[in-house]
């Protein structure tokens, strides 16, 4: 059996937390699941003390990137064969797991997204982000020459070819579409699995519309760089 961890990236998430992690415990014991706390400012870090979570406490805030990175290299040092990357605010349903590694298995991919634009079923994101999305999606299909739909989604599943690589090098802000062109053009195989995610039910969002038209401009100027950077290569 493919020993898995769950990663939990957590900033300012007092008020989910513990059900998320509470789910996972319960209903998926067959999953290890760590939590980094990227120096949040609220009570976080005394839920999970007070809960006996497992958990990885920043000292400042690193960012989304540097959160997961952390998570990659736990995963690293502790032998897993696989690392799924979950929002700690409730949006990314662990059920769907189980299917996404066979999935992976069946496909021999090395990457696969947990995609809500493949049937397009719950929550959907706003219009204005979904125009977003579908840009990067497009920029990141020219770049590479794959084509990832839901090309923002933090619900995403690596094998332990890429938890090295991940735990070595990963985009230190807004990710996750860089780290899908790093994917790309390490030559990984990149799927995406169809599933239902949830509007966050509460906490802080990483990207906040006054950071929109910076975030924009920030990946797509750190995809471009990331791409030129190594050479030619592209993915199968």
């Amino acid at each position: 059996m493919e020993k898995v961890l769950i990663i939990i990236p957590a900033y300012n998430e007092e008020d989910s937390i513990e059900k998320v992690v509470d789910n996972f415990i319960e209903n998926f014991p067959q999953y290890d699941y760590v939590i980094v706390n990227d120096g949040s400012t609220d009570h976080t870090k005394d839920v999970c003390r007070d809960k006996g979570y497992e958990v990885l406490n920043l000292p400042i805030n690193m960012g989304i990137g540097g959160a997961v990175q952390t998570g990659y290299r736990y995963a690293l040092d502790n032998g897993y064969d696989m690392a799924v990357q979950v929002d700690g605010d409730g949006q990314h349903d662990v059920s769907f797991l189980e299917n996404m590694i066979r999935y992976m298995e069946e496909e021999g991919a090395d990457c696969v997204i947990g995609s809500r634009f493949v049937e397009k079923e719950g929550f959907q994101s706003s219009g204005l982000r979904r125009v977003g999305i579908k840009f990067l999606s497009v920029l990141g299909w020219m770049l590479t020459g794959v084509r990832v739909r839901d090309i923002t989604s933090g619900f995403r599943l690596v094998n332990s070819r890429f938890i090295q690589i991940f735990a070595q090098d990963y985009p230190s802000d807004y990710p996750e579409p860089e780290a899908m062109v790093i994917a790309a053009v390490y030559g990984g195989k990149i799927r995406e699995y169809p599933v239902i995610m949830r509007d966050r039910e509460s906490g802080t969002s990483s990207i906040t519309l006054r950071k929109s038209v910076y975030y924009m401009f920030k990946v797509t100027l750190a995809m471009l760089v990331r791409r030129l950077s190594f050479g030619v290569r592209r993915s199968k």
